[in-house]
């Protein structure tokens, strides 16, 4: 469109590239570099105009006043540029005009790139602040694994197949207690072909005592909407429906036992094409008035199903003759539900050779109609004779649960303090001891499914059938439990429900106001955690509390805590983390003479404050720069810095405590040493948003503190600079004894640092290293103690070998990210020691020089645990498996390479000569994106793939081939790939192997 200004200008006047006009005025105009400015300008508009809709589009339902001004000054400025595009092509002009005309536009095509510019970087930073208070796609469900040949799983691909039925909106799934209809609604919520198909997917469990009002709130939290959620549901309806319009929206409704009308709820129909509905319920009937246009029954096992779940759980000891007859018994008295299989087949084991106690669970399971288990009733009784297996320390730990959502995210360090703090951990007198003990308590739990664990290895979850149980057993109990978790409280429960209540959990609520005085039966546990409208606590509250071990004041409103605190001379446990407006606790603190655990993170007391309290066994604060928000306006009046609430990020408002801990903005020789005080420290916490900068000061005298402390077998601490990290290392009086760790070290990402610890146990020592560079001693002194490693932006090494890579034995998780200096991870340089033997996790993302994983031979038992690979972006790297090193690999589970465009081969024949039939025998899981390049897996289908399940292909159009034949990976279960890609493989025989693979197929 520009070449329309030229069309009648003479060829003199741009005969070539550096033609210019000279206007009336004496003004020089660069046509060349004018039409260049243009087309740069419509260029960047085009873009800014994009960046609007999307910002329109990723906004909320109500648009903020911010983001408003922002839209108004792009609307105004299209006008202008569209006004500038209609005078630039206007087209002929007499000679004494354009010329004019030129100098103008010149002039206006400057400044309007310069507008546009600005307005595109304030619109990127408000469309990454729109990003990060967008939800997730999918909060990932904690589900068992299942065998892929489970009928559960041939439920899951039926509903898969009707969610892609454009005429099917709605699918019901039904089904008695215990058949498993959750654990599919789970794996539905979890399966990323879903994830292809849908924008979002809202996972719900819908108890019978949910209201609509609570279905409400908990989709809208889900959604992020909370802040706009109403008291008129009509309301809140058309704010859920305007934000998911055109939206493509999964919506899984669970335990479904009355009719929901989700108009009502949602304020969407059944004729609206971008969202769908699958809910499971017991009755078909409810399947029915919800109009699902599909309906599924959930039928118990076949007895040869459940007789294979039940000897799959109890593993080798089933071949035993004594014990299978006994084990058959048993199975026969799950009534071949799934839930029940589990949990007896798990108890069996555990208690394999104590036939008394296997003789005991039979005869109370036979003691019911074995013809009948209909109801929740029978499924619960059933359940209560294995929780009569567990021991007691077990069953105390277990019932705790109940005082904590179903299905609810709980932190397992917490978890265990509580049970320390309530004496359910037997024989550990010392704090350490309490700590392993209540682990192994754990564990057992899981290992017989009364808890489950999470995607977040920190944390453990209880299963609404089980928290029923739980509650069933206590209220037979006379030290019963009043447990109302986010249940929308808004008054405290009567005194009667206090009076028998040995613990009482209302959390989650919206408490806003707590009786003068709590009368009731002297409980051990209260839970008022993120009740936020609670402000105040009144001055007696706690004057009858003499016996509570363990009080949870977390996210709440309160500015101080009331002298009655001091009643509480047994308290264990006190939590005060996130309380941001707290400023202040009574002197009469010092009363707490039982305390062991207080954690402080994100409120503004300051250490001076709780000084007193030396005889604590566990200590958590954090520091960040966010304090700034929370001095007072005169201090902000005097530093001349205007903090906008809106432009901190959220992880700071989050976690941020005032500086106030160290005497930040007051920092007097009185504050200093406080930490090196609490002499009997075994786990110190100091929680720092590293993301900025700190005064070093303040962190070099946190670190040199922490190192006077002798009892320490824990500590969580930030390190500016590997200096700090070389300080506390050489000062600290606990390093050479057992003690464990979670250091990080530079200013991080928060993003890599959440994906780093998802990845570990929350006991592991983990060291994380951001932005630093080269290499230093300390560094591989600390790397000899480090289970999970996490490296991120680092220069000045070529290899992880640099840091001493033989010292690394204890590594289990490696997470190396953005360092674009490293060429291979590791350097063998002729040694034939093994390396990183016990390595069973390793995480490769965006390398940009990375050229292999080894750059030689692989001394026999290095990598010899890795379970788990997956490079990303990683654009030289063209080995993944060289010089043999498939053969090291026995226990590789999983493989996922993603955007490595150099990639030709996974298994190179030239790298793999004379590879066994058996090489990789456990792997399970294939993914291949992304990978122009990819000719082949394995030149020819000689390996067995004996493990191999799921395989998941897309976007390598090179791929023609695939490593399998009639009589290999004989587990292989799907396929997932573009269906234009399986149209184009090629096969060597008649089409017999397509014609075997292509039911497995997940084809989009």
């Amino acid at each position: 469109m520009a070449e329309n200004m030229f069309s009648g200008v003479g060829a003199e006047a741009y005969k070539d590239a550096r033609t210019v006009v000279t206007t009336t005025t004496g003004k020089l105009v660069d046509v060349k570099n004018l039409k260049r400015n243009y087309k740069k300008l419509i260029t960047e508009a085009e873009e800014l105009w994009t960046l609007k809709d999307d910002i329109e589009k990723a906004s909320r339902v109500k648009i903020k006043p911010a983001i408003s001004k922002w839209i108004a000054e792009v609307d105004m400025l299209k006008k202008e540029v569209n006004r500038l595009q209609t005078e630039y092509n206007k087209g002929q002009w007499p000679p004494w005009r354009w010329c004019r005309l030129w100098w103008k536009v010149s002039n206006d095509l400057k400044t309007k790139r310069q507008q546009v510019r600005s307005l595109l970087i304030d619109g990127n930073i408000e469309k990454r602040v729109l990003e990060d208070e967008l939800p997730s796609s999918v909060w990932i469900q904690n589900a068992p694994e299942i065998e892929e040949n489970s009928p559960l799983r041939e439920v899951v691909s039926d509903v898969l197949v009707h969610l892609k039925d454009e005429n099917v909106r709605r699918i019901g799934i039904w089904g008695a207690v215990g058949n498993g209809k959750t654990v599919i609604m789970k794996l539905l919520n979890n399966n990323e072909n879903i994830r292809d198909m849908f924008k979002y997917v809202i996972f719900e469990t819908v108890s019978k005592e949910m209201s609509i009002e609570k279905l409400q709130e908990a989709i809208m939290q889900r959604l992020n909407l909370d802040e706009m959620r109403t008291d008129n549901v009509e309301k809140n309806a058309h704010i859920i429906s305007d934000w998911l319009n055109e939206k493509k929206c999964l919506i899984l409704l669970d335990e479904v036992c009355q009719t929901i009308k989700l108009d009502e709820v949602m304020g969407i129909r059944s004729n609206q094409n971008h969202i769908k509905v699958v809910l499971a319920s017991r009755y078909l009937r409810i399947c029915s008035l919800m109009e699902t246009d599909v309906e599924i029954e959930v039928k118990p096992f076949s007895r040869d199903d459940a007789w294979k779940m039940f000897k799959k759980n109890v593993g080798k000891a089933i071949s035993n003759s004594d014990i299978q007859a006994k084990a058959r018994l048993l199975v026969a008295e799950c009534h071949r539900f799934p839930l029940l299989i589990d949990v007896v087949s798990k108890t069996f084991k555990k208690n394999q050779t104590d036939s008394t106690l296997l003789d005991e669970l039979l005869k109370s399971l036979q003691r019911w109609d074995s013809d009948r288990v209909e109801g929740i009733d029978e499924v619960l009784e059933r359940l209560k004779v294995c929780y009569e297996c567990l021991k007691d320390e077990e069953k105390d730990c277990f019932l705790y649960g109940a005082l904590y959502p179903a299905e609810s995210m709980i932190y397992v360090d917490y978890l265990i303090e509580c049970w320390r703090a309530e004496d359910f951990i037997r024989h550990a007198e010392e704090f350490r001891n309490a700590r392993s003990g209540g682990h192994k308590i754990l564990c057992e739990l899981i290992e017989l499914s009364f808890l489950e664990r999470t995607a977040k290895t920190k944390y453990v979850t209880m299963n609404k059938l089980f928290r029923k149980l739980a509650i069933d057993i206590l209220s037979q109990k006379d030290n019963k439990y009043l447990a109302k978790p986010w249940e929308g409280l808004q008054e405290f429960p009567h005194p009667e429900e206090c009076n028998q209540a040995s613990k009482i959990s209302l959390m989650g609520n919206r408490l806003s106001t707590l009786p003068e005085t709590l009368d009731c039966g002297n409980p051990s546990a209260l839970f008022l955690q993120r009740n936020k409208d609670l402000s105040v606590i009144p001055r007696l509250f706690f004057q009858s509390m003499c016996r509570l071990r363990v009080l949870d004041l977390q996210g709440t409103g309160i500015a101080f805590l009331p002298s009655s605190i001091s009643m509480l001379v047994f308290l264990r446990g006190l939590y005060l983390n996130s309380c941001i407006h707290l400023t202040k606790v009574p002197s009469e603190i010092k009363a707490l003479q039982q305390l062991e655990v207080l954690d402080i993170r994100g409120s503004r007391l300051n250490l001076r404050q709780i000084q007193s309290l030396i005889w604590l066994k566990c200590l958590q604060i954090s520091l960040s720069n966010c304090c700034i928000e929370r001095t007072e306006v005169s201090d902000s009046q005097r530093t001349g810095i205007n903090i906008n609430p809106f432009r901190i990020p959220k992880l700071f408002k989050q976690v941020a405590v005032s500086l106030y801990s160290f005497g930040m903005g007051n920092h007097t020789q009185e504050q200093s040493g406080i930490i090196s005080r609490f002499v009997s420290l075994e786990e110190l916490s100091i929680d720092v948003d590293s993301s900025q900068q700190l005064r070093e000061t303040v962190v070099e005298e946190a670190i040199e503190e922490s190192a006077k402390l002798n009892q320490l077998t824990s500590l969580r601490l930030y390190f500016p600079r590997v200096d700090h990290l070389r300080l506390f290392v050489t000062k600290s009086q606990v390093w050479n004894s057992p003690f464990t760790f979670q250091f990080s070290v530079g200013y991080e990402d928060s993003t890599h640092s959440q994906i780093f610890e998802s990845l570990h146990s929350p006991r592991y020592n983990s060291l994380k290293m951001v932005n630093g560079e080269g290499t230093d001693p300390v560094i591989s002194e600390v790397l000899g103690k480090t289970h999970a490693f996490g490296l991120e932006n680092h220069r000045g090494v070529s290899s992880l070998s640099d840091f001493g890579i033989k010292k690394m034995n204890h590594m289990l998780v490696c997470l190396l990210e953005g360092c674009n200096e490293v060429e291979t991870i590791i350097s063998v340089g002729g040694t034939m020691t093994r390396v990183l033997e016990n390595l069973e996790i390793l995480y490769v993302n965006n390398m940009l020089r990375l050229a292999s994983i080894c750059d030689g031979f692989v001394p026999i038992g290095s990598l010899g645990q890795l379970t788990t690979l997956k490079l990303v972006r990683c654009p030289e790297l063209k080995k993944i498996f060289s010089d043999g090193m498939i053969k090291q690999l026995p226990q590789l589970q999983h493989l996922r390479v993603e955007e490595c465009h150099q990639i030709e081969e996974i298994i190179m024949e030239s790298e793999n000569d004379g590879l066994e039939a058996n090489a990789l025998p456990r792997l399970m899981t294939l993914v291949l994106l992304d990978l122009p390049k990819l000719k082949s897996i394995r030149i020819d289908n000689s390996l067995n793939w004996p493990s191999l399940q799921k395989i998941k292909i897309s976007t390598c159009r090179m791929l023609k081939k695939l490593p399998f034949n009639m009589v290999n990976a004989t587990r292989l279960r799907s396929i997932e790939g573009q269906n234009s890609w399986w149209e184009a493989l090629e096969w060597t025989d008649d089409g017999a192997i397509k014609q075997r693979l292509e039911p497995l197929c997940i084809l989009n």
